[in-house]
């Protein structure tokens, strides 16, 4: 059955109509880290070991290796089992109460039972309408937001399968090839592909409103990101300045352009290593002032710098590697520098749908960004890696704008990506960019915006605070 609302009259939900995003229609909300008990899955990851080795009459000393070797999959098993009878919580939403087929057009007879109130699994469904198996009766966006009436977010065995056979492989491993071959299959792809949902800045981090009364462009919130970067860490006219992982080279250019600092831009895309240095000599500044170099990170020699900003890349480090690389940013970092660190990250109070939508996002799109934290995790690290953490703002909203936007440029779009690319990766993309609209306006993954130093007796705190803080206009 479709959520319905529970709550006391004079207690609805206030839609919004603000013209800067695109505003929920009906933000449920569903079970999750409420519902999870940690005594109870600590329970069975003990006790199951414990039963096989009582009834296979086994030594006590392979107790811990079962332990050890089913922690993993009885995970995996119980965090599917928890999503698919965990029970809803009381909502002031009311859903529009349709039918399965109001929305989807199934045409594979085997998903022929998913009709009426017997709604389908999100991940059955992404997976049927990649291959051609489902079609939708409505714009996606649109679909996504009446999500409640035709989908649940039920944990899939392919799911649990993907998480303990890849995911946490891949969490553990994060080798220089794995990173090196991830990020050229992804960003590789061809620069035409991004730019049918990035536009002319080619920027794949979050922008920043100024207003969200006002309704501005893609151009005009990535110009506002760009700026209050370069103001936040207070960039002045010859100043080193390391942007690690720059993608395009667009603030590495911007910087350079503007502020007058000596930038370096490192990635590991070969394509926008190219597109990054001709950015740069279309923005009329001297290869002798900045560029962008192809690069593992854990390559950069270690010189100094005055500022270093890392938006959007930290996550592909890896939570293993993640110490390790603050270590090296603050080894590189000038004792008084700063350090700008821009993160996306799930929240710590889950919900089924934000996991469903990570391990999608893990599979199809951002293969390896395990570091994708709470708040006070990546808080934490910073802090055991010597950092003092100056200033912290949460951006989701300023996201779910941007990302809004990127989806309204890929529909306008569709027919030149479908014929490049095929109507798989059109229809993958129109999935991830309209559901992430949604997940990032309402808070199952967001971004951060941190500004750090290194936590010295010496350095300068007093005349950081004095500094006037930048406010996008």
């Amino acid at each position: 059955m479709a959520p319905t609302s529970t709550v006391k009259p004079g207690a609805s939900w206030k839609k919004t109509s603000y013209p800067s995003i695109k505003n929920p229609e009906f933000p449920v909300e569903v079970a999750g880290f409420e519902t999870f008990n940690n005594l109870h899955l600590a329970g069975v990851i003990l006790g199951a070991p414990f039963m096989i080795v009582s009834f296979l009459k086994l030594p006590l000393w392979s107790y811990p290796i079962l332990v050890i070797g089913l922690a993993l999959p009885i995970f995996a098993a119980y965090f599917t089992y928890g999503s698919q009878f965990a029970l809803p919580l009381n909502n002031r939403v009311q859903t529009p109460g349709k039918k399965v087929e109001d929305y989807l057009n199934i045409i594979d007879p085997s998903l022929q039972k998913y009709k009426g109130s017997n709604r389908i699994p999100m991940e059955t469904f992404f997976e049927a309408y990649f291959d051609g198996k489902i079609d939708i009766n409505q714009d996606m966006l649109q679909l996504l937001e009446n999500r409640h009436d035709w989908t649940v977010f039920h944990m899939t065995a392919s799911q649990a399968k993907f998480f303990v056979t890849q995911w946490i492989p891949e969490t553990l491993w994060h080798s220089k090839k794995q990173d090196e071959d991830q990020v050229r299959d992804h960003y590789d792809r061809g620069d035409d592909f991004y730019a049918a949902f990035l536009g002319p800045r080619m920027i794949y981090t979050s922008g920043i409103m100024s207003d969200v009364n006002k309704n501005e462009t893609l151009e005009e919130i990535q110009d506002n990101k760009l700026r209050l970067v370069c103001e936040k860490i207070q960039l002045k006219k010859g100043e080193r300045h390391l942007d690690i992982g720059c993608g395009w080279g667009t603030l590495t250019a911007f910087a350079a352009k503007n502020y007058g600092t000596d930038s370096t831009g490192i990635t590991l895309g070969l394509n926008q290593t190219a597109f990054g240095n001709n950015r740069i000599k279309e923005y009329g500044v001297p290869a002798s002032q900045a560029r962008i170099k192809c690069m593992d990170y854990r390559d950069i020699p270690r010189e100094k710098w005055d500022k270093i900003t890392c938006l959007e890349m930290a996550e592909h480090v890896g939570i293993r590697k993640f110490n390790e690389f603050l270590l090296q940013v603050k080894d590189m970092l000038n004792d008084d520098g700063l350090f700008f660190l821009q993160i996306a990250g799930l929240r710590a109070a889950w919900q089924y749908e934000d996991f469903i939508w990570g391990l999608f996002m893990a599979k199809y799109v951002f293969p390896g960004a395990d570091a994708s934290m709470p708040l006070y995790w990546v808080i934490k690290q910073l802090e055991c890696a010597g950092f003092e953490v100056q200033n912290v703002d949460t951006i989701g909203v300023h996201y779910s704008a941007t990302i809004y936007r990127w989806y309204l440029n890929w529909k306008s779009n569709e027919e030149s990506i479908t014929a490049t690319y095929g109507k798989r990766w059109y229809r993958c993309w129109e999935l991830f960019l309209a559901w992430s609209t949604i997940i990032s306006r309402q808070g199952s993954a967001t971004c951060y915006q941190i500004v750090a130093h290194k936590n010295l007796n010496a350095f300068d705190r007093t005349g950081l605070q004095a500094s006037h803080r930048f406010v996008a206009k």
